[in-house]
């Protein structure tokens, strides 16, 4: 399936069985999406619904679909967007958001290796698997491949910086990094962390405040509604270039997912938590 066809034949699931899995899938997305430095889109790439997710979101965006809601024809409209696909999908990664948050803040501050060698293997292995959908490789896509990994190498690479909590910015947060969120290879969360807003959105999650959090999801949906009509297009038009040029940013998001660091420099963030502001990759002592 492709981007192209997407909208006039989806997929067509009739088993239960068959959303469960998209379900699952979902659920792995929202566990990689919790972790700075691994991506929900790379684990769509890996699971083979990446292109299905893409351009069912890029269908909200089309005239066709809101005129079929304005004409009330409710089920042509579900149906362009792949809307139950959307629905279950959207649970799973909100469900694991909710569930695995705790557990994974506490690995992440307590096992960290382990869970850093987990998603390290996997991001590595998933590169192989990304690189095969480029049909024929040439000067170009190499070319797309260097920038890609150069690129995500130096964006992993910044130093984070103070923000502040107000709506507005909030929203913002929310609509860049769910831009980041649906790229193989750059980390929503990673993001999150670069405009000072893990721990924040983190403890929200944990607190259940509910008010921020809707602030966060207004500004995601405007932004992955709008992101998805672009990558959409380029995957139409240029689609070796684009996804040498994804491979290059799970190839540069490798920096900051390598299991052993050391911490130069940390900051007590708003909300009283430790952040590592500036580390190094080093070598695991034999």
């Amino acid at each position: 399936m492709t981007i192209d066809t997407l909208p006039e034949k989806p997929r067509t699931r009739t088993k239960l069985g068959d959303y469960a899995g998209v379900l699952l899938s979902g659920f792995a997305m929202g566990s990689a999406d919790v972790v700075p430095g691994v991506s929900g889109g790379t684990i769509a790439f890996i699971l083979g619904i990446y292109e299905e997710l893409i351009g069912s979101i890029r269908m909200v965006g089309q005239p066709v679909f809101w005129r079929a809601l304005l004409r009330g024809e409710w089920r042509a409209a579900m149906r362009l967007v792949n809307a139950l696909f959307l629905v279950v999908l959207g649970a799973g990664i909100v469900g694991a958001i909710f569930l695995l948050a705790p557990g994974i803040e506490w690995m992440l501050i307590n096992q960290p290796v382990l869970i850093w060698s987990f998603f390290f293997g996997l991001v590595l292995a998933s590169i192989v698997i990304v690189s095969t959908r480029i049909r024929r490789w040439s000067a170009s896509r190499f070319i797309a491949l260097f920038l890609g990994t150069a690129v995500a190498y130096w964006v992993v690479g910044l130093v984070p910086v103070q923000t502040p909590d107000t709506w507005w910015f909030l929203m913002l947060s929310g609509a860049i990094a769910i831009c980041a969120m649906i790229l193989p290879g750059i980390s929503g969360s990673f993001i999150m962390v670069l405009l000072g807003k893990y721990h924040f959105f983190i403890n929200a999650i944990n607190e259940r405040d509910f008010a921020s959090l809707a602030f966060a999801a207004v500004g995601a949906a405007i932004g992955l509604v709008t992101f998805a009509q672009v990558l959409s297009w380029l995957f139409r038009r240029y689609h070796d270039i684009t996804v040498a040029t994804l491979a290059g940013f799970m190839i540069g998001s490798l920096r900051e997912i390598w299991p052993w660091k050391e911490t130069l420099e940390s900051v007590v963030d708003p909300v009283g938590e430790i952040v590592p502001l500036v580390d190094r990759n080093i070598l695991p002592a034999l």
